[in-house]
């Protein structure tokens, strides 16, 4: 397994971000032997299925240096982990409710050299600090999910895109996004992006901070 599926979508990666995407496989193939957090028949698919996923939010938007994200319910660290070698002058905090995935968070970036991502074992609504930019990939019903981040947005934005959240979803979401009462969403269909058949129904739900 090498990272040339992302390298054909992001064709002008340095060595350095080539190098770090090709090491993954390897780090989470050893590490989910151990602690579960990618399904084991998607582990062969890594880079379909949890990397190029997770790199969606970058067809979406550039993040900026020195910008601030965070990523809720990172799990083993997607979107956060591409994300974080894809931009790497923009600060990343990956934040997740169970410990022992962090912990596999904090190995696989400290083993390929991330020094703007930390990983901190929390729940969302605890983390004391403000952000550009919130990610998460399907954690929960996005009527659930913004009471969790509400409040945690810097109020000045440094582009058109205003500071608010990037989502990674899949499937029907006409009801979810209707039930959220959220206003100004954009849906961004990775089909735009990306020609496998994985992406079919997935999308990046943008909205801004409300």
């Amino acid at each position: 397994m090498t990272s040339k599926l992302i390298q054909k979508y992001f064709p002008n990666l340095s060595n350095q971000q080539i190098k770090q995407f090709d090491q993954l496989f390897e780090l989470y193939q050893t590490w989910n032997a151990q602690i579960n957090v990618i399904s084991r028949k998607d582990i062969d698919l890594l880079y379909e299925r949890h990397i190029l996923h997770s790199l969606g939010i970058a067809k979406v938007y550039n993040f900026l240096p020195n910008q601030h994200v965070l990523d809720v319910g990172t799990g083993g660290g997607f979107p956060g982990v591409p994300l974080a070698i894809l931009f790497p002058e923009t600060n990343f905090v990956l934040v997740d409710s169970i410990g022992k995935k962090i912990k596999v968070v904090n190995e696989v970036s400290t083993t390929i050299g991330l020094t703007n991502l930390k990983g901190i074992h929390s729940r969302a609504e605890q983390v004391d600090q403000d952000f550009d930019f919130i990610v998460s990939r399907a954690v929960t019903q996005l009527k659930d999910f913004y009471p969790w981040i509400k409040g945690k947005f810097k109020k000045k934005s440094y582009s058109d895109l205003k500071n608010g959240v990037l989502y990674l979803k899949g499937g029907d979401l006409t009801e979810e996004l209707k039930a959220s009462q959220l206003k100004s969403i954009k849906l961004f269909p990775l089909t735009d992006f990306f020609e496998e058949e994985f992406f079919e129904t997935k999308y990046v739900v943008y909205f801004p901070a409300q």
